[in-house]
């Protein structure tokens, strides 16, 4: 990896995507990234196979949404695409991809969602929109530091990925039956917390790395 002279990175991100997160990503993570190629790119395809895998249970779960289902079935098939390319890109380092265990972030999110609808699917939209505002912004902390090829790359993933975010947070303030404004800054409380707290195992979402003892 290095500098590719960008030295602005949320300058590549829009207005709305960095005012919508409820933080930056900490320095730290920057730098547990940057010395962790291989685990990074493969959390990251992980991320990208997940992703599709949400959009999927969307579209087969509220089968009468036709602007879900025709958004989710574009989703899917972009995030099925990255994930084709970031597993191209891991062999073209000699990087083998393999399961490694999910950070807490999706999760830690995902255990604050309503049981009943409509709510659930509100707040799953809401989620969504925060995991893809997050990838986003987390290719933008990248970029600056990235070889050639994977920064270009990461370049073209910042604009699916704000496009993302952007159908999520639509469809929730589309389906639900008042203001979704609550929701969304309880949600961002809760990622904020994720982002901001100390994380034992580095992922592509995981918090402040915890220091290894030498």
């Amino acid at each position: 990896m290095f500098s590719t002279g960008f030295d602005m990175p949320h300058e590549l991100m829009p207005s709305e995507l960095l005012d919508f997160l409820p933080c930056r990503t900490p320095q730290s993570w920057v730098d547990a990234a940057l010395g962790n190629e291989r685990l990074l790119m493969i959390d990251h395809a992980q991320c990208e196979k997940k992703a599709a895998s949400t959009a999927m249970s969307l579209m087969y779960r509220y089968t009468s949404r036709a602007d879900l289902l025709t958004k989710m079935s574009q989703l899917a098939r972009e995030e099925l695409l990255h994930f084709e390319q970031v597993v191209t890109l891991m062999r073209e380092r000699g990087i083998a991809y393999e399961h490694v265990s999910a950070s807490r972030y999706a999760q830690g999110l995902r255990e604050h969602v309503r049981e009943q609808e409509p709510g659930r699917l509100i707040d799953v939209l809401i989620v969504g929109a925060y995991i893809e505002a997050r990838s986003c912004e987390r290719f933008a902390c990248l970029i600056p530091h990235l070889d050639e090829t994977l920064a270009k790359f990461y370049r073209s993933l910042v604009k699916s990925e704000g496009r993302h975010f952007e159908d999520y947070l639509e469809l929730a303030a589309q389906y639900a039956d008042e203001p979704i404004d609550g929701r969304v800054a309880f949600f961002g409380d809760v990622e904020k917390e994720l982002i901001e707290s100390p994380d034992s195992e580095f992922r592509f979402h995981s918090g402040v790395p915890v220091p290894t003892a030498a």
